[in-house]
């Protein structure tokens, strides 16, 4: 398929009017323009299954569907007949629906490990809810969060810890402190530095590798012993390691866990799971101080609780999970294949779970690269192949699959082009993409 940059207008000036209305010129910072190749960020028009339209009506492939939250694919006819058929007896009330019941019911069977859960909106919402829960429950200041590890929250608590953390307190950042993924001595250090100041351990239970063995029990012991709450980030394990998420994988139980993401399917719905002890805090049926813990006028609206519930269903049904794995294992060796072909295969890389695969770009010295990023994302761009990652939806096919190492094999063959001339510039078609979180523009 071969595309021209007028091929792209509408999609510039659309980008140009968002740049003008809304800062950053989207409403996530992953979506934003200088996330992608210069002239090449498509504007959506539509989607259906695995594919997505442009408003230059441009088609593509797409991969990371929804920043991981689309995983069975765009308008999915099971979830969309829930949702309209909900929508017809109204979305919200002033007193609980029925469908709550149903919703949390089946969200309980499904993460067994939990006993109580409580929906909101958003990530963010639900993390910094069981960051204040932990914080109630101990009565302490601090929290540790895995430094090796993406976003927890858009909230100051973790905001001040990075590059971007203007308009946050210096005091509110200090409250927080870092660990190390896979080194229990280390945190144990940490914990005993601050002895009982610190009220939980947050972190995603896995990433690109498998924890170390007994990393995990480890950590749910340490903490224990130092009085912490244990909280895992289930935003993006949930379901796509497992229908009950890393927790029901690797068989360990943290204290409170938050899902997100996968659970609706592109419908906002976040949770907040966990011991039933802890949760009732933020109820009414214990005799200690009340805590503020989530009361979120559109957390329980039914259509998303419907969308939650056909989604689980169709995972648990259709074993989405192992679909997941299936196509990304065929995606990541396909990948693997022609970065050999055509000699890239130290530069091009493929990582991750293969439910939630990412690439790596290294220049001629194996060091990262956003300048090989932008060169390789832009010729996926013009293969028709959308990708800041390789995260499978179950929608894709494995004739998408072919497809799409076909044209990472196109891209593989300009790559070996950049690196013989030791210079990627005249393949990048401007400037380069850039990280999200970084201090200037």
């Amino acid at each position: 398929m071969e595309l021209s940059d007028d091929r792209f207008a509408r999609s510039r000036s659309t980008s140009s009017l968002l740049q003008r209305f809304v800062p950053g010129g989207a409403h996530t910072y992953a979506k934003g323009d200088d996330q992608f190749p210069e002239g090449l960020a498509p504007i959506i028009s539509h989607g259906r299954g695995g594919h997505v339209w442009d408003v230059d009506g441009n088609e593509y492939i797409e991969y990371g569907s929804g920043l991981r939250s689309v995983s069975l694919g765009h308008a999915h006819p099971r979830v969309l007949q829930a949702v309209r058929q909900q929508l017809d007896h109204g979305t919200n009330f002033v007193r609980p629906s029925i469908i709550e019941v149903e919703a949390a019911q089946q969200f309980l069977a499904t993460v067994s490990t939990a006993e109580m859960v409580k929906f909101a909106k958003n990530g963010s919402d639900v993390t910094t809810a069981a960051v204040r829960l932990a914080r109630a429950a101990t009565d302490r200041p601090l929290v540790a969060i895995c430094r090796d590890q993406s976003p927890f929250s858009t909230d100051d608590w973790f905001i001040g810890t990075t590059l971007m953390p203007a308009g946050i307190p210096s005091p509110v950042a200090d409250l927080t402190v870092r660990f190390p993924y896979g080194d229990l001595e280390a945190t144990a250090e940490l914990l005993r530095r601050y002895d009982g100041q610190i009220a939980c351990l947050i972190l995603e239970a896995a990433t690109q590798h498998d924890p170390p063995d007994g990393y995990l029990a480890g950590l749910r012991d340490l903490a224990h012993r130092h009085g912490c709450v244990l909280i895992f980030d289930e935003m993006i394990t949930g379901f796509r390691w497992s229908e009950a998420g890393a927790q029901g994988l690797y068989g360990i139980t943290p204290d409170l866990s938050t899902f997100g993401k996968a659970l609706g399917n592109g419908f906002a719905l976040s949770a907040l799971a966990g011991r039933r002890d802890l949760m009732e805090l933020g109820g009414l049926r214990h005799p200690h101080d009340r805590v503020f813990l989530l009361s979120t006028t559109h957390g329980a609206e039914t259509h998303a609780l419907a969308a939650a519930i056909a989604v689980i269903e169709t995972y648990v049904e259709e074993h989405i999970t192992d679909r997941l794995h299936e196509l990304g294992e065929l995606l990541s060796a396909g990948v693997r294949e022609v970065a050999a072909a055509m000699n890239v295969e130290e530069h091009v890389l493929v990582r991750g779970r293969a439910s939630n695969l990412v690439f790596a770009t290294l220049d001629d010295n194996h060091q990262p690269s956003q300048n090989y990023r932008t060169l390789f994302m832009r010729q996926l761009i013009l293969g028709g192949v959308l990708a800041p990652s390789f995260v499978v939806s179950s929608a894709i096919s494995e004739d998408d699959i072919e497809r799409t190492i076909d044209v990472v094999a196109q891209a593989c063959g300009v790559y070996r082009k950049a690196l013989d001339s030791q210079d990627p510039l005249p393949w990048m078609g401007g400037r380069a993409v850039k990280p999200v979180l970084r201090r200037f523009v």
